[in-house]
């Protein structure tokens, strides 16, 4: 009897208290808050890709995972992502023939990706006075988000190759020894 006051108490302040009855974890629903937290501050869907934090929680990969598995979620929680202006990610037909790695991308998701991973590497250089961010770096930028830049900075190293001209040019510019 008592239990049950307190729940109905707990649910009457927040009926998100216990996620289980609707169907979805805590994890889930901590993510979930974050990611309404972060657009409430101003950042935009499309600016929040994986790498970028909130209270140490990765919630772009953890929306790009919503986006992926869309048909996983319950009802509710489709609904409650559509009202953020979350949508399932697009179906993607394999390649016939593969991709040219020479041509990186300059536009869309992936340019504005790497434009928010050279501005947190700037910031971190302005601020540092050189040298490189250690891999577990993370930068929080002016719009309130966090950006992973050590791990940003190691992964465009090892996918060099597929980094156009520009892209290099923009990282040498920052001091990036091996973008030369």
């Amino acid at each position: 009897m008592r239990a049950e006051q307190r729940a109905a108490a707990l649910a009457a302040i927040d009926a998100d208290w216990n996620p289980a009855t609707r169907g979805w974890t805590v994890d889930c629903q901590r993510h979930y808050a974050y990611l309404a937290q972060l657009l409430d501050e101003g950042a935009r869907l499309n600016a929040i890709t994986p790498g970028v934090t909130r209270h140490g929680e990765d919630i772009g990969r953890w929306l790009a995972t919503q986006r992926r598995d869309w048909n996983r979620l319950n009802a509710e929680q489709q609904t409650r992502l559509g009202k953020l202006g979350v949508t399932p990610a697009r179906v993607v037909r394999a390649r016939s023939t593969p991709a040219k790695t020479s041509a990186a991308t300059t536009s869309g998701r992936g340019a504005e990706a790497f434009h928010k991973g050279v501005t947190a590497l700037a910031q971190y250089l302005a601020r540092e006075g050189g040298g490189a961010p250690g891999r577990s770096h993370v930068e929080r930028l002016p719009d309130g988000s966090e950006h992973r830049t050590g791990v940003w900075l190691a992964n465009q190293r090892q996918r060099r190759d597929r980094l156009n001209p520009a892209q290099l040019e923009a990282l040498a510019a920052l001091g990036v020894q091996w973008a030369r």
